[in-house]
């Protein structure tokens, strides 16, 4: 049937009383400023690191190859656990992992020994994409769905930008190392750790929410599936139009994570972790791009469009704000190539906050994090790719990053192409599997 614009028959009429839910998408937002704030250190850090240390661009390359490669096999790992355990459990066995992992870093001397601490990060970092979708998908109907993503995705770049005062408060202000640097931030871990597992329940168990709020969550149509295993997960076409996105649009994003504080040292001889308003400017382009691609999405499924095409329109719309990235290395003027890379970060992320919600769109809520773990595993593996090409790459023209923005400009649109093909309508998945009633743990 294509891609048409149709709308979709009139729904049952619930309203919304309540807003407790939102406290929970505070909650995913905080978790999700930590878990960036961990990730994005290293990378401001790299030139310092590389010079006490005397890594190349291919030995930096080979330590972000390492959590890639430990980030696509824990998601494989981790969805299945959120599915198993639930959200509350299973997250909070990630935290603790990837707070272990972050603070081995300032134990770490050599490239084998940072490649350690980074597997020991990717792991437990791979949870976190698992949980955030699987508790949306619990605590939001599909009409807000991608709107609560698009939120919390928007926390990325937050913990991005608060990464730079971050390291700042602990080697400038404090005065401590880089070393110690890395210890003593384990604490947002350990506190997030402790906010999870105080204050997150499903919406029945909290005890918190209204009737009439309860009955906005849940007044979606009762899916005809409980839950299915990981063995009929891959073989659902629709699980791997999700993972074929993953894998082909995540890598930018890794590339921005690692690679851009290294640009903007090279070619502007600008510090980001001391000069942070390019950062700031960037991230928060970012933000903004998030939270319009949700609510867009969102909008339109409210006006009484299809999920598939608020979805795909958004997410065409979305690749075209890439498309800038072309003309950045020709830039001489920093703020021009800010901008840019600002429109280009807000691009992925507005893609990125509508291809977290399919999962929830074709898939009951208790597969969602072996869909998820799936996407993340495809994300992961096409992120280790990048970050091993980056490397030689630029170890090969001398630094230009020319050939790698053009690759980056084009995956947005192959994707969309990808999801079509495989899932044209973004339909919920066909009942072959055993009917609620039936379900079993």
């Amino acid at each position: 049937m294509g891609l048409r614009p149709h709308r979709q028959p009139g729904g049952q009429s619930v309203p919304r009383v309540g807003r407790y839910r939102w406290s929970i998408v505070a909650l995913l937002f905080a978790a999700t400023t930590v878990n960036y704030i961990d990730r994005t250190m290293l990378g401001l850090l790299a030139t310092d690191l590389s010079s006490e240390l005397g890594w190349t661009e291919n030995d930096y390359g080979n330590i972000v190859t390492g959590f890639q490669a430990a980030y696509a096999l824990g998601f494989l790992v981790m969805g299945w656990m959120i599915d198993r355990f639930g959200p509350k459990i299973g997250y909070a066995i990630a935290i603790s992992i990837w707070t272990v992992g972050h603070v081995a870093h300032g134990f770490a001397s050599s490239v084998s020994s940072f490649v350690l601490a980074r597997i020991g990060l990717g792991v437990g970092e791979a949870g976190h994409f698992p949980a955030v979708v699987r508790a949306s998908s619990e605590w939001f109907p599909q009409k807000e769905r991608a709107y609560a993503i698009g939120w919390v995705n928007s926390a990325t770049t937050i913990g991005v930008i608060l990464a730079a005062p971050t390291v700042w408060l602990f080697m400038v202000a404090l005065g401590l190392g880089w070393r110690e640097t890395f210890i003593y931030s384990g604490i947002f871990g350990v506190i997030l750790l402790a906010v999870w597992l105080i204050y997150y329940s499903n919406p029945r168990e909290s005890g918190k929410v209204s009737e009439g709020e309860l009955a906005w969550i849940e007044h979606d149509p009762p899916e005809k599936v409980e839950r299915i295993g990981w063995g009929r997960v891959v073989t659902k076409r629709e699980a791997w139009a999700f993972a074929v996105a993953k894998f082909l649009t995540d890598p930018v994003w890794f590339l921005m994570l690692f690679w851009l504080p290294k640009y903007f040292a090279t070619t502007y001889d600008v510090d980001l972790k001391v000069v942070l308003l390019p950062m700031i400017a960037m991230y928060l382009l970012a933000d903004v791009g998030s939270i319009v691609g949700g609510w867009f999405s969102s909008k339109l499924i409210h006006s009484g469009y299809t999920p598939n095409f608020a979805r795909k329109v958004t997410m065409l719309l979305s690749g075209c704000c890439v498309l800038p990235l072309l003309f950045v290395t020709s830039l001489d003027n920093m703020w021009l190539a800010v901008a840019l890379i600002g429109l280009a970060l807000a691009g992925h992320q507005s893609f990125s906050s509508n291809l977290l919600a399919l999962p929830p769109d074709m898939f009951p809520k208790r597969a969602v994090g072996s869909v998820i773990g799936l996407g993340g595993f495809a994300g992961g593996v096409g992120g280790m790719i990048m970050s091993k090409s980056t490397g030689l790459v630029l170890d090969a023209t001398g630094g230009n990053y020319t050939i790698i923005f053009a690759v980056c400009t084009s995956v947005y649109f192959i994707a969309v192409l990808a999801i079509h093909l495989l899932s044209p309508r973004l339909e919920p998945i066909s009942p072959d599997v055993k009917p609620v009633s039936q379900a079993t743990e």
